[in-house]
């Protein structure tokens, strides 16, 4: 794996200071890692996949990029619609595309259960994000995929 490698942290801030945490915890360990980083901001969950996308094929070249959000269930079927289509259009990229995606969205029920999984102090999910995307870069350079966007 590259020395420093280079990730973009996509962010849903919907919920704000829950998707501030979960980059608290995404940073820490990268930071950790010996990884740089840039930040961007979309709208919603939704816009995840297609920031990514947009991200890949532009000038600017990532080793990997962390999808960072959260979705709590309300009274309507839009939850089901924004997390089963966010985490289909990551996953086709990481699949199609190849690319090194840490999947750092919560879907809870309540509140409670997304700072749960955000805060550092308890599950993390920011951390775990941040590892698995490193993670996933480290199989890209084993498979001979050295460099951004191989």
């Amino acid at each position: 794996m590259s020395e420093n490698p280079h990730i973009l942290i996509v962010e849903a801030p919907y919920y704000a200071e829950i998707s501030a945490e979960l980059a608290r915890g995404a940073i820490a360990e990268l930071e950790a890692q010996g990884a740089t980083y840039e930040r961007l901001e979309v709208f919603g969950v939704f816009e995840l996949p297609g920031a990514i996308a947009m991200a890949d094929a532009g000038r600017e070249r990532f080793d990997g990029y962390l999808a960072l959000g959260c979705v709590i269930r309300g009274e309507t079927t839009h939850y089901d619609y924004v997390c089963n289509e966010s985490a289909r259009g990551l996953m086709n990229l990481s699949v199609e595309r190849h690319l090194a995606i840490g999947y750092g969205v919560v879907t809870v029920e309540n509140e409670a259960q997304a700072w749960a999984r955000a805060k550092i102090d308890e599950k993390n999910k920011g951390r775990d994000a941040a590892a698995a995307c490193l993670k996933m870069i480290g199989l890209r350079y084993r498979f001979g995929m050295e460099g951004a966007n191989s």
